[in-house]
């Protein structure tokens, strides 16, 4: 699995991949939260949050992460290396879990910089460092089950075809029908909270609360299991 995992992450940085996307991220986090006069802007809101951030994150992240997953396996399926993969002394989880692995590390490596927004919230505080850590470091918690969901998704839709653009296109709608499908599907019907909880928002927004709950944990990691194991069901029909 190491070996998939370096291999993966280490051809993100061989190519301009890695670089866009981080650059892209947060370049477009940096406009929207610091100079564009808007609703996001943290400097015009009046409040010392991360607020602004965590809600638009989701929404970027429905187009980067796909982004970086849609080559995957469509790539290998491609160029036809997939076969020459599977004749190794690896198993189809450790590929799996290798690349899983590896999209999750450069996602985290973009959102590394962006612990300088919670210094940069701390210090603008009246007083200084009037924070909600609890809230900010639910919310973290929250990124990182949203990118590892999303990220399993992503893997699943590269495994179905050759293109990366189909994969690409597949992922952004799987992961925003999850992501705000149900949400959008119980307001227009009856605003029901047991449909709402059938997607990913309403558990997100649950974690940023700053209160782990295990039924956001264990929704979290069903899924994310359940996209994998699809994953694996489509190598073992390859």
């Amino acid at each position: 699995m190491f070996s998939i995992l370096k291999k993966e992450f280490n051809s993100f940085f061989a190519s301009t991949m890695a670089y866009l996307v981080i650059g892209v991220f947060l370049l477009i986090n940096g406009l929207f939260l610091w100079i564009f006069k808007s609703d996001f802007n943290i400097l015009n809101a009046g409040y010392s949050d991360l607020n602004s951030f965590f809600f638009l994150t989701p929404w970027f992240f429905l187009l980067l992460i796909p982004a970086i997953t849609m080559k995957s396996f469509a790539d290998e399926f491609n160029k036809g290396t997939m076969e020459l993969l599977k004749t190794k002394p690896i198993s189809d989880w450790e590929i799996i879990m290798g690349k899983f692995s590896a999209s999750m590390l450069l996602v985290v490596v973009a959102l590394t910089p962006t612990f300088t927004y919670v210094f940069t919230v701390y210090q603008l505080g009246n007083p200084v460092g009037n924070i909600d850590f609890g809230s900010t470091i639910g919310s973290y918690t929250g990124l990182f089950f949203l990118t590892a969901t999303y990220t399993a998704i992503g893997l699943f839709t590269s495994s179905l075809a050759k293109s990366q653009i189909v994969a690409f296109i597949s992922g952004v709608l799987i992961t925003f029908s999850l992501y705000d499908g149900f949400d959008a599907i119980s307001t227009l019907i009856s605003n029901d909270l047991p449909l709402k909880q059938l997607g990913i928002k309403e558990h997100f927004k649950s974690i940023s609360r700053g209160v782990i709950d295990t039924r956001d944990i264990v929704y979290f990691i069903s899924t994310i299991a359940f996209f994998l194991y699809l994953t694996k069901i489509r190598l073992d029909n390859e």
